[in-house]
């Protein structure tokens, strides 16, 4: 029996695509939901860069334990559940660096994992990086409320960075999430968070995270300052996880959103990352909405 499940095993990871492709730039897939409902007053929100599982917990890792990006380790699955452990306290949760099933993850898609262990009711991936068997590099969402619409974006520049977009509520009057990884670089960065800024231009109530890969101070002269957005306050250190000293992974959310208790989990050493987390009150206008609305909707 076990012979005869392994044998199956391989040859269903023999069939998984292979090779490399991208997503070309711009707005890739719309995927919507009928049922639409809010929690009753607030929202508690993660953003978190889970590196795959890869658990990097010094700079000579990433030289050591350089394999790792390519093969399972022995913890790779442990510390996933670890994550969801987490991520299980969360509302809406952002995720970047998620492996969605290849030889590094031991063709395990760890955001349906993390879906399944932490309860989660919806989740969203965006494949941003096809290596087949060798990574399928994703950002990723967990709710536990549905959204009536959820859009992959894939940002300007070299191929790999990408955006998701989340609406929940009514389009009359929505609160509107965005969760992105950005490029290194600082041109392509405001390249990319002018894409962004345009997206979330239309909208009152709307809020961004993600790994923005700069500090800031870079953020404070971007191309988010036309949308009055605001880093949420407090000293939060995420990178390296194992010594803080950059704060590269943001939550900016509009003046509108009254956010509150944000912090860093500094004790969630199972990245490279720290995992950065905020609460925001659901607006009146946003409940209104979508109680005095019906979906489905006829765009």
């Amino acid at each position: 029996m076990l012979l005869e499940r392994a044998r199956n095993a391989y040859q269903n990871w023999k069939i998984r695509p292979s090779g490399f492709s991208l997503a070309r730039e711009g707005h890739r897939r719309t995927r919507r939901v009928r049922e639409v409902s809010l929690p009753s007053d607030t929202l508690k929100i993660l953003s978190f860069n889970i590196q795959a599982g890869i658990g990097t917990s010094r700079f000579r890792d990433y030289v050591t334990g350089s394999w790792k990006h390519l093969v399972a380790h022995p913890r790779s699955v442990e510390i996933i559940e670890q994550i969801a452990d987490v991520v299980r306290h969360f509302d809406l949760v952002g995720l970047q660096e998620v492996d969605g099933g290849s030889l590094r993850s031991r063709n395990l898609n760890q955001l349906v994992h993390l879906a399944s262990l932490a309860d989660f009711p919806f989740w969203h991936q965006q494949l941003n990086r096809n290596l087949g068997r060798l990574g399928q590099f994703s950002n990723g969402l967990l709710s536990r409320m549905p959204p009536y619409a959820v859009e992959d974006h894939i940002l300007p520049g070299l191929p790999g960075r990408g955006a998701i977009v989340i609406k929940f509520g009514h389009p009359v009057e929505p609160l509107v999430v965005a969760v992105c990884h950005l490029a290194l670089g600082e041109k392509m960065r405001n390249t990319q968070l002018t894409y962004l800024a345009d997206l979330l231009r239309p909208y009152r109530y709307s809020l961004i995270m993600g790994d923005f890969n700069c500090r800031p101070e870079h953020l404070s002269a971007s191309p988010l300052t036309d949308l009055g957005l605001v880093l949420v306050e407090g000293d939060l250190q995420t990178y390296p996880s194992w010594a803080p000293d950059r704060h590269i992974d943001h939550i900016l959310a509009t003046p509108e959103l009254q956010v509150r208790h944000s912090r860093v989990l500094e004790d969630c050493l199972l990245s490279d990352h720290l995992p950065l987390a905020t609460e925001i009150r659901i607006p009146d206008a946003v409940r209104a909405a979508s109680l005095e609305h019906r979906l489905p909707l006829i765009d």
